[in-house]
């Protein structure tokens, strides 16, 4: 029997999702240990003992294994990366200083860049003491202006060997043109720091513009020692105690890759947790034969979405993260605080809910860990959605009474009115935010929600649905098996992916089109990347590889682009007039789509700027079509639905993995050990050959 196996490190719990061949899978939690690497292998350690096996057996047993992480993410946010020195072309030493316009905010939410306190609240990931400006210079061309003179270089950095540098970002001025400096500064690099790991600007970051060019390469270079060290060691451990196939990383930009393909560039795993959770949702979509997904998780201090379109997920280019823009690919998962820890109060006689939150420790009131502000787990408790005494499966007892009185006290006193009616006016003001950022990742983006399914993960986003769905004119929501842990179900169910970007700068004026020697340079830039990234796939066991291709067009003299999809390529190689032609029809409609009908301006011209490649290949992947058991009643009690005044009596229901087939009425709720689904009056819930709960509205009861 073999088994299926994704985690994903969260900064609370270590979660494990496990499938055997036949169908059968199960969801783990182990505490989030220092290292990592202890809370998965306690998490791998539950799972063997749940299936019979000893620790050699079950593990010799495993087919897959998929990982994700926010280690990366916490070092950054934190300041805790690797001690990191920075070389640079002399006279850029402030480029990390400076930034951008907007580096003071960089990260913030519409609501936090509004507080003149939070603004430049993070400084440059590597102070400036510690970057080091060498005497180069090549131009835009990259023609060479000013050589390196090594020795000058050797005598500069000479004094730093004796420092604990860990890790060294190398980034001069146009190496995205011509890398011939950064590779020998490379050389001299591993020479004076043998041990320390260096990252090269036109490797991990092959794009123009310095600034976020450079907070990339540092980035990376802070995460080496890092992401390497525990890899490394999980993987060993797991290989000594019989595992034959490699970990699995996933990627911010949604696919896996062998640990070994991303030892030297660990930045672009750093949004791993979050683009692993969308990919579970493309998962459960596929198998459901849905391609429209609006995939939601709602944590103790976030609400995380992430719009799936025709079977793809929506995409960014790069993410700001600690006052920095990091330019990696990433799915982008748009976020607001807005989860089961965000604090409520009321304030000049109006309620606020969030983006402050009372995190995992003191936590929420009702924890009884000394949080004294009420937030949206306490209002839930009070409105009897969750039980104080299955709590996480009943590991964790609630305490009803300091709920109440938290929102007495902070909410409901001030305000004149009722605990009960507080507790539901907290509800209400924290499912409107999340609303309205549905609302801001369809309806702005020119898509209607109504279009949609909803997928409800994480622990709290099953009992929002409801509300969240109904917002949105949805008629039903959809509930993934293992939605308290659909970041570890997605790393152990998403394909092999690969990303390459390389540079290509082309400037045209007017209605003047690309010369047969443009074209050709295109042509030739393209199929190089598509070979890089095949080469890159090739290092894991995969089938059916395919390679997708966008270019990065814009208006002239604009700052910002859009990534346009290349399709009917020669599959022979070559970059033809048509192909440009078409590349340029659908930015003007992508670009009109989003601005409005009439927006482009197709005189100004255009640029061209980068061509990116999405390598992907097939891995297996369980079946889950298997065993369930039954939601069993275990009970009745009154839950707020819409009017704090009228209680519904309410079934509830228990159960771990949802049989197949079963069909209840609502209203009812539906605990299983991490969750609580809330399926309102009127509704009906059914589980689906796989285990997912699909809850739909005005249904005829059953």
């Amino acid at each position: 029997m073999g088994y299926f196996i994704g985690t994903d490190v969260g900064g609370t719990f270590t979660d494990l999702w496990v499938a055997e061949r036949g169908g059968r899978a199960r969801v783990f939690k182990s505490p989030t240990t220092g290292d990592v690497m202890t809370g998965v292998i306690n998490a791998v350690h539950l799972a063997a003992e749940h299936f019979g096996k000893d620790f050699s057996a079950f593990c010799s047993s495993i087919e897959r294994f998929g990982h994700g992480t926010t280690v990366g993410l916490n070092a950054l946010l934190t300041g805790n990366g690797a001690k990191t020195l920075v070389l640079t072309t002399a006279g850029f030493g402030d480029t990390l200083e400076i930034g951008r316009m907007r580096r003071q905010t960089a990260g913030l939410s519409e609501l936090e860049v509004g507080d003149w306190m939070l603004h430049d609240r993070h400084g440059p990931l590597v102070s400036r003491d510690r970057v080091v400006e060498i005497v180069e210079r090549i131009d835009a061309n990259g023609q060479v202006l000013l050589a390196l003179d090594e020795a000058a270089a050797r005598e500069t950095l000479q004094p730093w060997a004796s420092r604990g540098v860990e890790a060294v970002a190398i980034c001069t001025l146009w190496a995205t043109t011509n890398p011939v400096h950064e590779q020998r500064l490379e050389k001299l690099v591993r020479e004076l720091f043998p041990s320390a790991f260096v990252t090269l600007s036109h490797q991990i970051s092959p794009v123009v513009g310095e600034y976020a060019r450079m907070a990339t390469t540092v980035a990376n270079a802070m995460l080496g020692p890092i992401a390497g060290r525990y890899l490394s060691k999980l993987e060993s451990t797991l290989r000594e105690a019989g595992m034959r196939v490699p970990v699995l990383m996933m990627t911010s930009a949604g696919g896996v890759l062998p640990t070994r393909v991303l030892d030297d560039r660990p930045a672009v795993a750093i949004f791993s947790g979050p683009a692993a959770g969308v990919m579970g949702s493309i998962a459960v979509g596929k198998q459901r034969g849905e391609s429209n997904i609006l995939s939601v998780d709602i944590g103790g201090t976030s609400f995380d979405v992430g719009a799936i379109v025709q079977g793809s997920p929506m995409m960014r280019q790069s993410i700001d993260l600690a006052g920095a823009d990091i330019s990696v690919p990433s799915i982008d998962v748009a976020s607001i605080g807005a989860g089961g820890g965000s604090i409520a109060s009321a304030e000049f006689g109006d309620m606020a809910v969030g983006p402050q939150s009372a995190g995992a420790n003191p936590g929420p009131a009702c924890y009884g860990r000394g949080g004294k502000r009420p937030t949206s787990t306490d209002a839930d408790l009070a409105l009897g959605v969750l039980d104080p005494d299955y709590f996480i499966g009943g590991r964790m007892r609630l305490n009803k009474d300091l709920a109440e009185t938290a929102i007495r006290e902070h909410v409901a006193e001030p305000l004149g009115l009722s605990v009960r009616a507080a507790a539901w006016g907290i509800r209400e003001v924290l499912d409107n935010k999340m609303a309205d950022l549905l609302r801001r990742v369809t309806i702005e983006r020119g898509h209607d929600p109504r279009d949609f399914v909803l997928y409800a993960n994480g622990g709290a986003g099953p009992s929002h649905a409801w509300v969240l769905a109904r917002e949105l004119g949805l008629d039903k929501f959809v509930v993934p098996a293992a939605a308290t842990a659909q970041s570890a179900f997605g790393t152990a169910n998403s394909a092999l992916g690969f990303t390459v970007t390389k540079p290509f700068y082309l400037r045209l004026t007017g209605r003047t089109e690309p010369t047969p020697a443009s074209l050709d340079a295109l042509g030739n830039t393209l199929y190089g990347a598509v070979a890089d990234a095949r080469a890159a796939l090739a290092q894991a066991d995969a089938s059916d590889l395919e390679c997708g291709v966008s270019i990065a067009i814009r208006y002239r003299g604009q700052a910002h682009h859009l990534d346009v999809p290349l399709r009917d390529l020669d599959p022979n190689g070559g970059f033809a007039l048509k192909d440009y032609r078409g590349a340029i029809e659908s930015f003007e409609q992508s670009y009109e789509a989003l601005f409005g009908r009439g927006a482009g301006s197709r005189d100004a011209g255009f640029e061209l700027l980068s061509i990116r490649v999405i390598g992907r290949g097939l891995l297996p992947v369980p079946d889950m079509v298997g065993e369930g058991e039954p939601m069993e009643e275990v009970g009745k009690r009154e839950v707020v639905f819409d009017d704090p005044e009228q209680p519904v009596l309410t079934t509830i229901y228990r159960t771990t993995w949802p049989k197949p087939g079963q069909v209840i009425n609502g209203p009812c709720i539906v605990e299983y050990p991490g969750q609580s689904v809330v399926v309102p009056p009127g509704a009906v819930a059914e589980a689906d050959p796989r285990g997912h709960l699909e809850v739909r509205f005005n249904a005829a009861p059953v």
